[in-house]
């Protein structure tokens, strides 16, 4: 920033550089390291200089001299069920701390954490992210967790970095699964809550049964009696506002003042070791083309800083060492480079090329490793493995077994709730629960890669020599008139019902036991049971012995007999069979899915025949062809739809539906196995 001439004479005429003068506040500044107060001793001179570097925004990673002293820290985590206000609490701390200028485009925004463009589309947090807001003298680390259950690992991984939650809740929904499943693993690792009671501003709010719902859940859940006394508050977590008690008025004047004092007098302050040799777990990593690899994780010993000579620590063990590059702290959306980080402090260090999730960075003269990152095992998986269709390579920029295997394997440095293992030319990659494989598809077919993807299977273990499977809690929110609909369809999956209740709002909520392989496709089932108003959670419920096999709830299909383009005069003739999937003028390929069936077999059918052309004219003939709007699935609603004999090809412009064999005799010698 270049200062008028009378600012820099003033700069020159107190032997102060642009580079050793920091503005704290308004009355404070740093010079040399050094905190000085502003005071009328020192003249206008002094506060012309300050006023304009303020004016102008100056900011710099000075700031974080403050944070030598840990008991200034405060690391917290944000959780939350889904849509219940996490990222939006985290936008009103980003602007009220005056974190952005207002001219910011920042100021205006909302979601501002939630960056991915998968996030904006689905409307929900998928992978944590960290930022840093200074209030007072405090410097306060918050982190945005995901509040579904399929990305668990994103939530236990970056718990690690906190001290405390703030949990928040809506004033209406009150406690949701996800709720429960976030909160859980918060409490496990003994980290203090906040509660914070959000949109406390809808109409059908009901906050008194919310405590006392949030009370039975705390009893539930404690690990410690300690855990059974938290502070609640009150919010609109979108106009920025919260009290201490229940708002008369919430239409009242307010803003965020009471969740920062919150934590900074309810959240505790690092327990780190300020002396020692440096040590930090790497719980997140970051990329960029210009720096690399970012190892992320907060400070536990010691402090560093650039050219520190360190070992990197695997397993417990010394796998190498390296030598940190530069040091980066967090302010706003924003990666800032310091001179040196202390203990209580998250940090991003460059050059620990080989750092994993999990692995310690510790000092080369005093390397030892701290606890690694507990993450609970997959429950579905997946075939992934290059395409092989008649189409393959068309539309697919990354095609080959070998280009796949390497996105996967760059995807599990930083997804630690994915595995991946070679099965053939492909891959089996499991994960948390079908959500969570579909943002992997959704994620590398946007990348530009081509490949096919199977049914999702139940991963399954053995305790004792018998084999188990995963088992979820389900809660579904439905009208009453769809009960038994609802009913029928869970009792056929093996579904035990645990508890039925009524509302605030009328509807019938539902908590049903059942396998994870019974959630499979049931979304889509359930969606058309109920007109679609159907609300459904999920979470983990542990393991049960491996049940029978499942009834099938899909029926046959129409299948393409032949290569060709799609025409009216086919389509109109295969509709009166069943749902058509494609439209006219579509380019198929024999055992390509085309439609379903209605009835319980599969049947082929040509859709690319044409009309023969005569010298007769008729009026029932020669008329236009009227055609029924045909069924276009997502990405989710594929993965759903397809049985074991059968695939989805994924490529960036094209999702189709096949089955495994494509020729019918092969089809028919497979099904005789």
């Amino acid at each position: 920033m270049l200062l008028g001439a009378s600012y820099r004479t003033a700069l020159i005429s107190l032997s102060i550089t642009q580079n050793s003068l920091y503005i704290f506040k308004n009355n404070l500044y740093v010079f040399e390291n050094s905190l000085y107060v502003l005071s009328d001793t020192y003249g206008y001179r002094w506060r012309c200089v300050l006023q304009y570097l303020v004016k102008e925004g100056l900011r710099s990673t000075s700031d974080h001299i403050f944070m030598k002293d840990a008991s200034k820290i405060r690391n917290i985590a944000i959780i939350a069920h889904v849509d219940h206000g996490k990222t939006t609490m985290v936008d009103g701390l980003l602007k009220q701390s005056r974190t952005f200028r207002d001219n910011q485009a920042e100021m205006s925004q909302e979601l501002i954490m939630d960056s991915g463009d998968q996030e904006h589309e689905r409307g929900i947090t998928i992978t944590a992210k960290q930022t840093s807001i200074f209030y007072g003298d405090y410097k306060i680390n918050i982190i945005d967790t995901p509040g579904h259950a399929d990305f668990s690992g994103e939530v236990e991984r970056t718990l690690q970095m906190a001290d405390g939650v703030l949990l928040i809740v809506d004033a209406q929904e009150g406690p949701m699964p996800q709720t429960k499943f976030v909160l859980s693993k918060a409490l496990e690792l003994g980290l203090k809550p906040v509660v914070v009671i959000n949109k406390i501003d809808k109409p059908a709010r009901r906050i008194a049964e919310v405590e006392d719902e949030l009370s039975d859940l705390f009893l539930e859940l404690a690990t410690d009696d300690s855990q059974l006394h938290y502070p609640i508050y009150y919010a609109i977590g979108r106009d920025g506002k919260a009290w201490r008690e229940i708002p008369t008025d919430p239409s009242d004047n307010a803003d965020l003042t009471p969740i920062f004092e919150a934590i900074i007098n309810d959240i505790p302050a690092p327990s780190v070791t300020a002396d020692g040799g440096f040590q930090m777990l790497v719980t997140s990593l970051q990329y960029d083309t210009f720096q690399g690899k970012y190892a992320i994780g907060r400070i536990a010993r010691g402090s560093v800083k650039r050219g520190l000579a360190v070992s990197l620590m695997k397993h417990g063990e010394v796998s190498g060492s390296a030598r940190i590059e530069k040091v980066f702290g967090y302010r706003g959306l924003n990666r800032e480079e310091l001179d040196e980080a202390f203990a209580g402090d998250i940090v991003a260090l460059v050059g620990v090329s080989e750092a994993h999730i999990g692995d310690t960075i510790a000092d080369k003269e005093q390397p030892e490793a701290l606890p690694a990152i507990a993450i609970e095992a997959p429950t579905l998986s997946m075939y992934l493995g290059p395409n092989t269709s008649p189409m393959k390579g068309r539309e697919g920029e990354f095609t080959t077994s070998r280009q796949i295997g390497d996105r996967l394997r760059r995807e599990l440095e930083t997804n630690v709730a994915l595995r991946v293992e070679e099965n053939g030319i492909g891959f089996t990659v499991s994960g948390r629960g079908e959500l969570h494989l579909s943002v992997l598809i959704e994620t590398m077919r946007r990348e530009g890669f081509e490949f096919e993807v199977g049914r999702p299977q139940v991963v399954t273990i053995t305790e004792d020599g018998i084999e188990k499977e995963p088992i979820e809690e389900l809660q579904i929110e439905i009208g009453s008139e769809f009960i038994g609909a609802i009913s029928q369809e869970l009792g056929a999956r093996h579904a035990e019902m645990k508890s039925q209740e009524t509302t605030a709002s009328g509807a019938t909520r539902i908590t049903y036991v059942l396998p994870t392989r019974a959630l499979i496709g049931l979304r889509n089932v359930l969606l058309t049971a109920t007109k679609g108003t159907v609300i459904m959670n999920s979470l983990p419920h542990g393991y049960q012995p491996l049940g029978g096999k499942l009834p099938k709830t899909r029926g046959g299909v129409l299948i393409a007999f032949e290569a060709g383009t799609t025409t009216p005069y086919a389509l109109q003739a295969a509709e009166a069979r069943g749902e058509l999937l494609v439209g006219p003028g579509t380019e198929v390929y024999a055992g390509m899915i085309v439609g379903i069936y209605n009835r319980q077999e599969d049947i082929e059918i040509n859709v690319c025949k044409a009309k023969h052309l005569t010298n007769m004219r008729s009026k029932s003939s020669d008329g236009t062809v009227q055609l029924t709007p045909f069924t276009q699935f997502s990405l989710e609603q594929c993965i759903d739809f397809i049985e074991d004999d059968e695939l989805l090809e994924v490529t960036p412009k094209s999702l189709r539906l096949r089955k495994r064999y494509l020729d019918a005799n092969e089809r028919k010698r497979a099904n005789k196995k």
